[in-house]
């Protein structure tokens, strides 16, 4: 099972944990607090949050501009939508080496049909361990009619533990797009990926917000 989106970001002194670490802490009576600085986060308004996020962005950090971004994208946390403003915080995240702002960059662009700037997007976000962007690239790539490109960005981003890019190869197994003999390389490889990242309190946190995860 691979779970995208797993950290959770605290805007106050820009550092990151993973959601299950959270789950944890939350557990041992620190509800409400930042594992790193101990601020009480609980009662923070939208406001607040983009507040501390845009002292963030002030300091050059990547993952700040990353989040206000795909706030002003979507219109969130009390901001209004503006899609230019969103691209220009990505951009700049993108550059100082978020994967995620180029994924983001990605995806817009591919919406707005702009295949060659996504792919140029994809692959910097790849390059740096993002398998979502991995995945996504393969898409791409049948997009351009490429399916062997597509089936190699697969199943490096299968092996890392991407349940949508395991999903994709096991179409193309029965489509004859790839032998069983690599298929089940590649599965042990996720099996052993996916055992890697689970842990109890992962396990717990799953469980008990479930919306968080994409499965």
């Amino acid at each position: 099972m691979k779970v995208e989106d797993t950290e959770q970001y605290y805007p106050c002194c820009g550092k990151s944990i993973c959601q299950g670490c959270v789950h944890s802490f939350c557990e041992s009576g620190n509800d409400g607090k930042c594992p790193f600085c101990n601020s009480n986060r609980g009662g923070k308004t939208d406001e607040e949050d983009v507040a501390e996020m845009m002292k963030r962005v002030a300091a050059n950090d990547a993952v700040a501009m990353g989040m206000l971004g795909y706030k002003y994208y979507q219109g969130l946390g009390g901001v209004q939508q503006d899609h230019i403003k969103a691209i220009e915080l990505f951009t700049k995240s993108a550059e100082l080496g978020c994967s995620k702002a180029h994924g983001s960059l990605g995806k817009i662009c591919h919406e707005g049909g702009a295949l060659k700037k996504a792919k140029f997007h994809f692959e910097a976000a790849a390059m740096a361990g993002n398998e979502g962007a991995r995945y996504n690239l393969g898409n791409l790539e049948t997009e351009f009619g490429n399916t062997e490109r597509a089936i190699k960005h697969w199943t490096i981003a299968a092996s890392a533990g991407h349940y949508m890019a395991m999903h994709n190869l096991l179409i193309a197994l029965e489509e004859r797009e790839v032998s069983r003999e690599s298929i089940d390389s590649t599965l042990a490889a996720y099996n052993n990926s996916c055992a890697e990242m689970r842990s109890k309190a992962r396990d717990a946190c799953i469980r008990v917000k479930p919306k968080l995860f994409k499965l």
